[in-house]
């Protein structure tokens, strides 16, 4: 996705292009650090010297948005750790260690100097990817699972227990 896919239909109306300019052409997420730049946060799409429009933060979350597909078999995990502890193979590892696969990461700076990752995992319930990832010595954040993934979980444990008390 490029700047001139992300224009903003709202900043139609706006005649000169804001002091700060990017080409037509630019990659969607070199966009991002232009815009957060930008005093006013509009920027200017051009093409070859000629004005296209405008790019405004909505229009550009709304491009981010579009990148990311939704899928309903997969689950957010959150983990904090050290940056130096910080490997994003480490990570997928770790789940797929878990039997799961690894959908996205994202990772940014958390308080105390930690790094906080977003994984998201192609299941429904995450708690393999958890138990895995704490073995691995990274520290869970959050991890909800689905109602219906725990009421499954639940009713398996139950089975479980069931069968050794009869034994």
């Amino acid at each position: 996705m490029r700047a001139k896919d992300i224009i903003s239909p709202r900043a139609t109306e706006v005649k000169l292009l804001p002091m700060k300019t990017v080409d037509s052409d630019m990659p969607l997420l070199e966009v991002l650090p232009h815009l957060l730049d930008a005093p006013d946060r509009l920027l200017g799409v051009s093409h070859d010297g000629d004005a296209l429009g405008v790019i405004d933060e909505v229009s550009l979350l709304e491009g981010l948005g579009r990148m990311i597909a939704e899928r309903d078999d997969s689950s957010v995990i959150t983990v904090e750790c050290q940056p130096s502890q910080y490997s994003a193979s480490a990570l997928a590892h770790a789940v797929e260690d878990a039997g799961m696969h690894l959908v996205d990461l994202i990772s940014h700076p958390s308080e105390g100097g930690m790094i906080r990752v977003t994984l998201r995992v192609r299941s429904l319930d995450p708690m393999a990817a958890v138990s895995s990832l704490e073995r691995y010595g990274y520290r869970v954040v959050e991890a909800p699972a689905t109602p219906d993934a725990r009421d499954a979980l639940l009713a398996e444990r139950l089975a479980s227990l069931r069968a050794i008390l009869s034994v």
